[in-house]
């Protein structure tokens, strides 16, 4: 079994992963962390999620979690997040980081870490983005000279901006491309869960490939998938395209 400590417990990706792991039996929850002032301190899992377990209570002390876990699970600031790489990093345990606006700086924090523990870092943990990075490097292969454009919308409480799946795909085309001129249109507005459009207008045809997020479900899931998969690993960093066997980019 795997024991499993959430960060950002009480957020709504968070709660969402919270409320997936508890029902999952290859999942033990041994620590649910919320940043220092957060109401839900103290108060027991099962309350926050209106069931009857887990029945922990939510910390502060991710120290303490961590050396009862195995796999941390992230999704909070950039800060935040570097802050308890270092806290997994000094424990030799495993890390899936689905956090974005993660800077150059971090990266390469990241990068060393994974040279010691196993970790997963991913802009999205969904699987049809993951497929939609294929496809859209298979495009940017095929069509030779198209005018390339994306849009992404979020709600209107994301910080970050383009996003992070929006920066994977832009590098993606510019892997396969060259230097090239990719404008991305950023909207924040309402509870928009996630979507991305990535635009190849060539000389007689359009191609548009778009992925919708209907729920924080596919991103929660796709972190558990994640946790499985870096619980077997040894040191190393990886991506949701390791985690699913897809090709690389």
């Amino acid at each position: 079994m795997i024991k499993l400590v959430i960060s950002g417990c009480c957020g709504k990706m968070g709660l969402k992963i919270l409320g997936l792991a508890s029902e999952d039996s290859e999942f033990e929850i041994v620590g649910a962390i919320e940043k220092e002032g957060n109401p839900n301190i103290g108060k027991k899992l099962s309350e926050v999620l209106g069931a009857k377990k887990p029945d922990i209570k939510v910390s502060s002390d991710m120290e303490a979690a961590i050396r009862k876990g195995n796999v941390l699970i992230e999704f909070t600031s950039p800060e935040a997040t570097l802050e308890h790489l270092d806290i997994v990093l000094k424990n030799k345990k495993a890390i899936v980081i689905g956090t974005t606006g993660i800077d150059d700086v971090g990266m390469k924090t990241i990068a060393l870490a994974s040279k010691k523990i196993p970790v997963v870092f991913s802009p999205n943990m969904s699987v049809g983005v993951n497929l939609l990075f294929q496809l859209v490097k298979e495009a940017s292969e095929v069509l030779e000279d198209p005018k390339i454009s994306m849009t992404e919308a979020h709600h209107k409480h994301k910080k970050d901006a383009p996003s992070g799946t929006a920066k994977k795909l832009a590098q993606i085309i510019k892997d396969v491309k060259g230097k090239c001129d990719i404008p991305i249109e950023s909207i924040r507005e309402g509870e928009i869960i996630g979507d991305h459009t990535v635009v190849f207008d060539a000389k007689f045809e359009t191609i548009s490939l778009t992925h919708h997020a209907k729920s924080r479900d596919v991103f929660a899931s796709g972190a558990l998938v994640a946790a499985k998969f870096i619980a077997k690993k040894g040191k190393g960093q990886f991506n949701m395209q390791d985690v699913l066997g897809l090709t690389r980019y």
